[in-house]
């Protein structure tokens, strides 16, 4: 688990793309301290596993399911990315619980300048915007936030001067691909909700019993 805090940006030193996985070698500093192989790194949002690690940098192999549901894929040399380690036990709780499992992508369609503040639009699929409720949190390239904005095509996030610093966000392009992690309390409760419903269409079911038969005629 991460926690949306980024603690670094990353630089794509290399790429080994295989048919449809690839393997990536990614400059680093902070996340290396107490790096061990195995360890979680969250690349934009990513989690990934350091499969080896040595003068500041460390290697990750990226397999197809990730590379068709995110935006890796669509990194090259000298990219940069938002880097954070997994969540210990005992850490101060940031931003939000994040899983490091991107539901999907959004597609930035605005930015624009609010004082000291940068307002972003992200476009998305409506399977992905049932989950995005206003004041809500979402992960965006491993950046929690709040949403502060949301209409049946978009949301908006609204980035303070110190995430603008600290994250790749608004270095970001209109009509860059990010990758978008929902709030999992939302599909959670959706998991509930629709498993409760389904135990309740069976046991109306279950009124059918041999004693109702007899008592009816039919047996």
């Amino acid at each position: 688990m991460f926690t949306g805090i980024v603690e670094e940006i990353g630089t794509i030193k290399s790429i080994q793309k295989g048919k449809r996985s690839s393997t990536l070698q990614i400059n680093a500093a902070i996340v290396l301290s107490d790096v061990k192989i195995g360890d979680s790194i969250a690349v934009n949002g990513v989690c990934l596993t350091v499969t080896s690690f040595g003068g500041g940098i460390f290697s990750a192999d990226v397999m197809p399911e990730t590379m068709d549901k995110s935006n890796l894929g669509f990194l090259s040399v000298g990219s940069k990315v938002n880097l954070e380690r997994a969540l210990r036990l005992g850490d101060r709780l940031g931003g939000h619980m994040v899983s490091g499992h991107i539901d999907g992508l959004g597609n930035i369609v605005n930015k624009e300048t609010d004082d000291n503040a940068i307002w972003i639009s992200i476009e998305c699929s409506k399977s992905l915007l049932k989950y995005i409720i206003n004041k809500g949190s979402i992960g965006i390239d491993g950046v929690s936030l709040t949403v502060a904005y949301v209409d049946d095509k978009k949301f908006k996030v609204s980035i303070i001067p110190h995430t603008q610093d600290e994250t790749t966000l608004c270095s970001k392009k209109i009509g860059t691909k990010v990758n978008l992690e929902n709030d999992i309390t939302a599909k959670y409760i959706e998991k509930f909700i629709n498993h409760t419903e389904e135990e309740d269409s069976n046991s109306k079911k279950s009124d059918l019993s041999m004693d109702m038969l007899r008592e009816n005629g039919f047996l």
